[in-house]
C-alpha cells in the first residue's frame, strides 16, 4: 500500500534532516516564511487605512500603474532570476565564476532597465491613458532600478534568505509607518508606490554593500559582448515569464480601459488574498530550486508539498472569502467576494507550474520547451481575454486570467511527466 503525501514528505525530511543541505533548506524556508508572514501582517495593517482614505479610484489607478510596470520589470528581470540562480548555484564555491556571473547580470539587467524606461517613455508620449496617469507610472517604475540593485536571485543561489528577510522587513516595517504618516486624503494614493520604490532602492544600495564589502564578489567592468551574451542565454526563460503578461497584466490593462479605474479597484481586491498566497507558494519554490539545481532526485518530495499546501490554500479563501473582504475592504468592494473564489483556483494551477517548469524543466535544461507551452497559451489567453473582459467586465478577467493558468500547468505537467517516463 502506498504512503500517504504526508508520510512521504516526512520520512524524506527524517533521512536528511542530519545533513548539512537539509538544515540550509529548513533554515532559508524559515527565513523566507517568517518575510512571507510580515508580507502578509503589513498589508493587512495598511489596506483597510488606504481603502478608506484613497477609495477604489485610487486602488485601481495604482493597480493600472502596477500591472504595467510589471511588464517592464519582467523585461529587466528577463529570465535572470531563474538561469543566474541556477548557474551560481552550481558554481558557488569558485568565487571568481560567481563574479563573473554577477556581473554579467547586473550590467544586462541595467540596460535592460534603460530600454524599459525609454519604452514607458513613448507610451507616456503617444497614449492617453498612460499620459493621463504619468505621474504614478513613473514613480511605481522605480521599483524597476530598485530591483535591478537588489539582486535577490544571488542571495538565493548562496542560500543566503538571511539578508533577503532582514533588508525586507525593515523596508517593509518604514513603508507601512510612511503609509500612516503621510497618506491622509484620495490624491495621496501616489506616495503608495513611491513608498514601496523607495524601500526596493535602499534595500538594493544595502545589499550592494554584502555582496561586495563583505563576501568579496566583484563588480567587473561592462562589456557589450558580454551583455547581449546573457540576455541572449536567458532569452527562452524570458519568453516563458513573459508571456503571462499578455492575458494577466494585460487584462487588467484591458479592464482599466473599457470600464475604469473601479473595475480595475474590484479585480485588485479580488486578488489580493490570492496574490498574498501565491507569494508564499513562492518561497517554498524559491527555497527549493538551488537546492534542486544540486538534487534533482528529491523533486517528489517539493512536489508533494507544494501542491497540497497550494490544494489546502484554494479551499481556505473559496471557504473564508466573504469574510476576509468584508473584514479588508468596504462595501464597494462586495463584487470581490466572488472573484476572489474563482480565482482561488488559479493557486494551484500556479504551484502545478512552479512544480513541472520552473523547478523541473529550467533545472532540466527544457527552457526552450517550455517557453513554446507558456507562448501559445498566454497567446490564446490574450486573444479570450479581449472580448471576455469587454463584456464581462472584471469578471470576464477573472475567468481569463484563472482559465490560461490552468491550461498552462496541466500542459507542463503533462510534458514533465512524458519526460519523467522516457527517463
Amino acid at each position: 500500500m502506498a504512503k500517504k503525501p504526508i508520510a512521504q514528505i516526512k520520512e524524506a525530511f527524517d533521512k536528511g534532516r542530519k545533513s548539512k543541505d537539509t538544515k540550509t533548506l529548513v533554515s532559508n524556508f524559515g527565513y523566507l516564511t517568517l518575510l512571507q508572514i510580515a508580507g502578509y501582517l503589513f498589508p493587512l495593517i495598511t489596506m483597510p487605512y488606504l481603502a478608506r482614505t484613497i477609495g477604489a479610484t485610487g486602488f485601481g489607478k495604482i493597480a493600472f500603474a502596477s500591472a504595467t510596470v510589471m511588464w517592464f520589470n519582467s523585461i529587466t528581470t528577463w529570465g535572470f532570476d531563474y538561469t543566474a540562480t541556477r548557474d551560481a548555484a552550481r558554481n558557488r564555491e569558485d568565487l571568481d565564476k560567481v563574479s563573473e556571473i554577477f556581473s554579467n547580470i547586473i550590467w544586462a539587467r541595467a540596460f535592460l532597465s534603460l530600454v524599459s524606461l525609454a519604452l514607458l517613455g513613448i507610451l507616456i508620449a503617444f497614449i492617453p491613458k498612460f499620459n493621463e496617469n504619468a505621474a504614478v507610472l513613473l514613480v511605481t517604475f522605480l521599483i524597476v532600478p530598485g530591483h535591478v540593485l537588489f539582486p535577490e536571485w544571488l542571495f538565493q543561489a548562496m542560500e543566503r534568505m538571511k539578508y533577503i528577510t532582514i533588508l525586507s522587513l525593515l523596508s517593509k516595517f518604514f513603508f507601512t509607518i510612511a503609509v500612516f504618516v503621510f497618506i491622509h486624503k484620495p490624491s495621496d494614493y501616489i506616495l503608495q508606490p513611491l513608498f514601496i520604490s523607495f524601500g526596493f532602492l535602499l534595500s538594493g544600495i544595502i545589499a550592494f554593500y554584502f555582496i561586495i564589502g563583505r563576501w568579496k564578489i566583484r563588480l567587473m567592468k561592462p562589456s557589450f559582448h558580454r551583455i547581449f551574451q546573457t540576455i541572449k542565454n536567458g532569452a527562452d526563460v524570458f519568453i516563458n515569464n513573459f508571456m503571462p503578461n499578455l492575458y494577466n497584466s494585460f487584462s487588467i490593462v484591458l479592464l482599466g480601459a473599457f470600464h475604469g479605474d473601479v473595475a480595475n479597484g474590484i479585480l485588485s481586491a479580488g486578488q489580493k488574498c490570492i496574490s498574498i498566497c501565491n507569494q508564499f507558494m513562492g518561497v517554498l519554490s524559491r527555497t527549493f530550486f538551488p537546492y534542486l539545481s544540486r538534487h534533482s532526485d528529491k523533486h517528489h518530495v517539493y512536489a508533494m508539498l507544494s501542491i497540497l499546501l497550494a490544494a489546502t490554500f484554494s479551499f481556505i479563501i473559496f471557504l473564508f472569502s466573504p469574510l476576509i473582504i468584508n473584514i479588508l475592504f468596504t462595501k464597494e468592494f462586495d463584487a470581490a467576494i466572488g472573484l476572489s473564489r474563482l480565482m482561488a483556483l488559479s493557486l494551484l494551477f500556479l504551484s502545478i507550474s512552479n512544480v513541472y517548469g520552473t523547478n523541473f524543466l529550467i533545472l532540466r535544461g527544457y527552457e526552450r520547451q517550455l517557453r513554446n507551452i507558456t507562448f501559445v497559451l498566454s497567446i490564446i489567453g490574450l486573444l479570450m481575454g479581449i472580448p471576455f473582459v469587454y463584456f464581462f467586465s472584471y469578471w470576464g478577467a477573472a475567468i481569463t486570467i484563472t482559465s490560461t493558468r490552468g491550461l498552462i500547468a496541466i500542459t507542463t505537467m503533462l510534458y514533465a511527466k512524458s519526460i519523467e517516463r522516457k527517463n
